[in-house]
């Protein structure tokens, strides 16, 4: 007696995204499981790591990734020690760095999973719980056992769809802290030098000059990072705050996995593999979400520009080739390269400060007015950041009688030495391999 599909009224997922996956009659659900068993291996939390960092260290083995000799190593201990010394005339902060080292493109990878995970998985919770919030009860209640395997499906395809993500932005960033965000561990200053070399490409300088440059730029980063105890949670809520605005729009969410689904054989493990490489849902930002990538922006903005200012100032009289590669390190971070792009597009988190420059001529006209602890003391307080309408005007930041919380002489020099002797996180003056 042949297989009947089941009327539609005994079909628990009538009227759901996977309606269309069991029209044609119950699929041989032993054969399914297999299927799924074979793509993926058992883990925790919303996304499987482990198929992550092997897809992002697959992604970089497709060009050469040689490990950095002991030549190039030596070589970035000296820059980034010469570029802390430079610093030491541009910025209140003392150093950051205890450590100094060369990572290649899959060493970058491994080095900043840690702080990926906690980025990357809010993101990854709310969109794997889309997929029960897109089912009806009955539908969930009644299929509870697939439902689960393809809730786990979901977070290996989003794993996959992160690994090639990283593996991308690993082929381009030329440090731990290029993009912005502290993803290494605290106080480690690393370069990836094959990226170093792709960077200096064209630009018609001494490698040597752009390796001291990005060294300078990787050493701001750390002093600000280190001297900003609330740096670095300010900016990850950021990001938790863009996860926990994910608004789901079951309607959108069902006619795409529908017109994923349709036709999808799940004996066919080629046809399963691309339907999870492709995602199977697509999230509209929700406006909640746009409010939170605007602060994330503007934070990063704020870092970035600080990091420009600081590392102009220690190059003016020392590296008439600076303004060059300043140029070039602006152009790229506010456009977004191929890689960012690419992460951009898979995880829906954009890594971008387009008002850099703006960012940049506020810091460097504070300092102009006011001097460096006073710009430096801006730091003091996220609440004293300035805002997206201050970047619209950078030369008035803190300008009259409309300047923000004013203090007292003697309260700004407590404040700022408080916060200078809470943030150095016991980093030495100079870096020292581990």
């Amino acid at each position: 007696m042949t297989d009947q599909p089941p009327p539609d009224d005994q079909n628990p997922f009538r009227g759901t995204p996977f309606e269309q996956f069991f029209a044609g009659g119950a699929p041989d659900l032993g054969q399914l499981f297999s299927q799924l068993q074979s793509m993926m291996q058992p883990y925790d939390g919303p996304l499987n790591w482990d198929v992550a960092v092997d897809t992002a260290r697959k992604t970089v083995a497709q060009q050469p990734d040689p490990s950095p000799t002991g030549k190039q190593r030596d070589e970035i201990i000296d820059a980034v020690r010469l570029a802390d010394h430079w610093l030491d005339d541009t910025t209140s902060f003392p150093s950051g760095v205890t450590t100094a080292t060369a990572w290649s493109r899959a060493e970058w990878i491994v080095g900043t999973t840690d702080v990926w995970k906690v980025l990357v998985e809010p993101i990854a919770a709310s969109s794997v719980g889309a997929l029960g919030n897109a089912l009806p009860a009955e539908a969930a209640s009644m299929g509870g056992p697939i439902l689960a395997m393809l809730g786990k499906a979901v977070g290996a395809m989003l794993a996959t769809q992160v690994g090639s993500g990283l593996g991308a932005m690993a082929g381009e960033v030329v440090s731990a802290s290029d993009i912005g965000l502290p993803l290494g561990a605290a106080g480690t200053a690393a370069l990836v030098p094959a990226n170093v070399a792709g960077f200096a490409e064209g630009l018609d300088v001494p490698e040597s000059d752009v390796l001291l440059y990005l060294a300078l730029r990787e050493a701001a980063h750390q002093r600000l990072f280190a001297g900003v105890p609330w740096l670095r949670d300010h900016l990850i809520g950021a990001v938790t705050d863009y996860a926990q605005g994910i608004e789901i729009n079951t309607d959108r969410i069902q006619q795409t996995m529908e017109e994923r689904l349709r036709g999808i054989d799940p004996s066919n493990p080629g046809q399963m593999q691309e339907l999870m490489e492709a995602g199977l849902f697509d999230i509209p930002r929700s406006p909640q979400q746009d409010a939170a990538l605007q602060r994330l922006e503007i934070a990063l903005a704020l870092v970035e520009g600080w990091v420009d200012e600081v590392v102009g100032q220690a190059t003016a009289e020392r590296m008439p080739n600076a303004a060059k590669m300043q140029e070039a390190v602006r152009r790229r971070r506010a456009a977004g390269g191929p890689a960012e792009e690419t992460f951009a597009s898979l995880v829906g988190l954009e890594l971008r400060p387009r008002r850099l420059r703006d960012a940049s001529t506020l810091w460097g006209s504070l300092r102009t007015r006011q001097g460096t602890e006073a710009r430096d003391g801006v730091w003091m307080s996220p609440h004293l950041l300035p805002t997206d309408a201050d970047l619209d005007d950078p030369l008035g930041f803190r300008e009259g009688s409309d300047a923000p919380e004013q203090l007292s002489a003697d309260d700004f020099d407590a404040q700022l030495r408080d916060l200078l002797d809470g943030g150095t996180g016991g980093a030495a003056d100079a870096p020292h391999e581990e």
